[in-house]
Order: structure tokens, then sequence, then C-alpha cells
């Protein structure tokens, strides 16, 4: 049975997601931020068993939805809808560490890192430990 119209992402699509928006947020997705999402793929049990190939095609989603004028709504929509609500605060997480990875956060980022907390409601207190966990890891 193909529940792909059902459920068109995975758990570990939309965590995949969530790390491209923060990184393409400020319209320049950049190297180590992109070297901190595959590592996030390829190392964190979240994704074990996760097909590296799904990694264009949910970039190529994320892209075509930023070019939409509710696309940001949209995306959230996708979200809320094939992450389970125990996992929301692992999205976040890994925004975080994807918008820390290049030792700046530009105003962009820090917009969707907002919209984030709100969409997913996250606890202020959880997302300022989350935030401050990945400002710690990526200090230089």
């Amino acid at each position: 049975m193909d529940n792909s119209e059902n459920h068109p992402l995975s758990s570990q699509d939309c965590l995949l997601a969530l790390m491209i928006a923060v990184s393409a947020s400020d319209g320049n997705i950049r190297t180590a931020e992109l070297v901190k999402i595959q590592s996030a793929v390829n190392l964190l049990p979240v994704f074990s068993g996760y097909d590296d190939d799904r990694i264009n095609s949910i970039t190529q989603i994320v892209f075509d939805l930023f070019e939409q004028e509710d696309g940001l709504d949209a995306l959230f929509g996708l979200i809320r809808d094939n992450l389970p609500e125990r996992l929301f605060e692992t999205g976040y997480a890994l925004a975080c560490d994807v918008a820390a990875a290049d030792g700046t956060l530009a105003e962009p980022e820090l917009r969707l890192l907002e919209e984030m907390r709100y969409e997913l409601n996250i606890d202020r207190l959880h997302a300022a430990a989350i935030e401050r966990g990945a400002r710690a890891r990526h200090l230089t």
C-alpha cells in the first residue's frame, strides 16, 4: 500500500526540511551549513536508515515553497502534518545547529527560528536551552 499521498514527507524528511529552510532563509546556503546538514543526516540516530538520495528532492520542495507567497505557511503545514510532536524540539535543535554552523546569525535566520518556535509550539525555556546549546557547540 502506498501512503505517499497521505504522508508525502517522512519524519526524517521534515527534520531535513527544517534544516534546509533555516539555511536558505538568508538567501545564501553556506558550506558550513551544508556540512552541518550532511553530518546530521550521516551521524544522528534519528536519521538511521535515511535515503541520502532524498536530500535533493526535499531541498527542491523547500526552494519551491520559498518561491510561493504563502510558502512558509505551507512548509509549516507539511511539517505539522508529518512530523510527530515528540520530534518538534529535535527539529528546532537541528535548525539552531544549522543556523549557528557558520558562526553568524543573519536577521532572516533569526526570524525563521522565531517562527519555528511558534509553529512547533516550543516552550520559551526549552527554546532558550536549545539555542544556548547550539551557541556553545559552535563557538570557535
